[in-house]
């Protein structure tokens, strides 16, 4: 019990930092033999001399941070072909390129954008998938179909949707001049860019979960001096209160089919899980006992939630059904097993897997009962699958700073994202937005 209690008031204190810029994400390690592949800078269309944005480079970045690929410097290419029909296959075979990207942006009236791409397969001669895009209005929305060409040529190439065109969520802290802390929680693209604050906030703020069609964000904050639960409109900024019990109010997380909220209260003595239901606001308690339950998340089915309990003694993760209330133990390995994620098809749980003082970020495979140690950190937290199932976000410490990271299932693939100034923590990946 005294560890989860250390873990709440760790999570309610080393929160991150208001950003004021994009992410940046430093590839620290990526997959031996990756796919070589080359994407040539799209050619451009327009009154003006270059286009509003580089298109090609997006897409390579994409690639690049997906460990999967291996692209080509535009430094070490031999040619820029503009038109498909140009392309020489022998250069980029002598060059081990395997598949090769040629796109292009042409202006069309009333801010409007033509953007088509052909993915080659470099070594058969021919074309693999290819696309047209119109697009309406400036960057943002033309930075959108980089990401979701991105998607295009991940799914083709590897066979898995890609999660370019996703957001995370995550939660910030600054110290201004003053010397009072100010906390943010943020949603930036995948990548990192564009971050924006959806709520800013002197007091501290936690647990974001994305609403599964990933327009909004249930989350919790200290404003009135207790902890209450809101739930917040993503572009209108329209928020509700949600649930603001005597006592603790804590970890929302969303249902598959948006209509209900598992949440943690200690109205009824101590923490235990509940659910709501969002149109009644009726409450259901899943759980009765003198331990403490806390953080849960749904299953993809809809019929379960994976919790965590230190009813053995121990924190360990727990699943109780929503029909029967039955209850089993899921974790058995290790001292210490929390903050349970899900991957989008329920086959694997993602923890914070604590031994000794260091907690780092593990996956069970529910099938075989195998663990997987994936981190090598001794401070990890709040991991959260993407939502195509090939990588896990978390918070960690690098430099005596709060940073985020991500780490793929297998481990092979890892990426950190940190601020230029100040900490982040409590990422969570978005949903596909539907």
């Amino acid at each position: 019990m005294k560890v989860i209690l250390r873990s709440l008031l760790l999570l309610m204190l080393c929160l991150g930092n208001q950003a004021q810029a994009a992410l940046t994400i430093e590839i620290t390690q990526g997959v031996k033999g990756a796919m070589p592949i080359a994407v040539v800078p799209f050619s451009w269309e327009g009154s003006m001399l270059e286009a509003p944005l580089d298109i090609g480079a997006i897409i390579t970045a994409d690639l690049h941070r997906s460990g999967r690929f291996s692209p080509l410097p535009e430094r070490d290419m031999l040619a820029k072909p503009r038109d498909p029909s140009k392309v020489n296959f022998k250069n980029w075979s002598s060059l081990g390129v395997e598949s090769l990207v040629v796109g292009s942006v042409r202006a069309l009236q009333n801010n409007r954008y033509q953007v088509q791409f052909i993915l080659f397969d470099v070594f058969r001669n021919k074309q693999i998938t290819g696309q047209t895009f119109l697009v309406r209005g400036g960057n943002t929305d033309l930075r959108k179909i980089a990401h979701q060409v991105s998607d295009i040529i991940y799914e083709a190439l590897l066979g898995e949707r890609g999660a370019f065109d996703t957001q995370i969520a995550y939660v910030t802290q600054e110290q201004d001049a003053g010397g009072k802390i100010r906390y943010s929680l943020q949603v930036a693209d995948a990548d990192g860019f564009g971050p924006q604050a959806i709520l800013n906030s002197r007091h501290p703020l936690m647990s974001p979960s994305w609403s599964p069609d990933g327009k909004k964000l249930a989350y919790v904050t200290f404003e009135n001096g207790r902890p209450a639960i809101y739930t917040q409109h993503v572009r209108s900024g329209q928020r509700e209160k949600i649930s603001s019990f005597k006592g603790i109010n804590g970890a929302p997380s969303w249902s598959p089919d948006g209509t209900q909220l598992a949440l943690v209260l200690s109205k009824g003595g101590s923490p235990d899980i509940y659910v709501m239901n969002l149109l009644s606001k009726k409450l259901t308690r899943l759980t009765t006992s003198y331990a403490i339950d806390t953080e849960p998340v749904w299953t993809p089915r809809g019929d379960a939630i994976v919790f965590t309990s230190d009813r053995g003694g121990k924190p360990q993760l727990y699943q109780v059904t929503l029909r029967g209330r039955q209850i089993k133990r899921l974790t058995f390995e290790g001292e210490y097993n929390a903050r349970a994620t899900l991957s989008p098809d329920g086959q694997l749980v993602g923890m914070v897997h604590g031994s000794g003082n260091r907690y780092r970020i593990a996956v069970l495979d529910l099938q075989t009962g195998a663990m997987q140690v994936l981190t090598d950190s001794v401070l990890d937290e709040s991991p959260s699958f993407a939502p195509n199932g090939s990588m896990i976000i978390y918070a960690t410490e690098h430099q005596n700073r709060g940073v985020l990271s991500a780490v793929s299932v297998d481990g092979r693939v890892r990426q950190r994202l940190v601020l230029q100034e100040g900490e982040a923590r409590e990422p969570v990946w978005s949903p596909y937005h539907r």
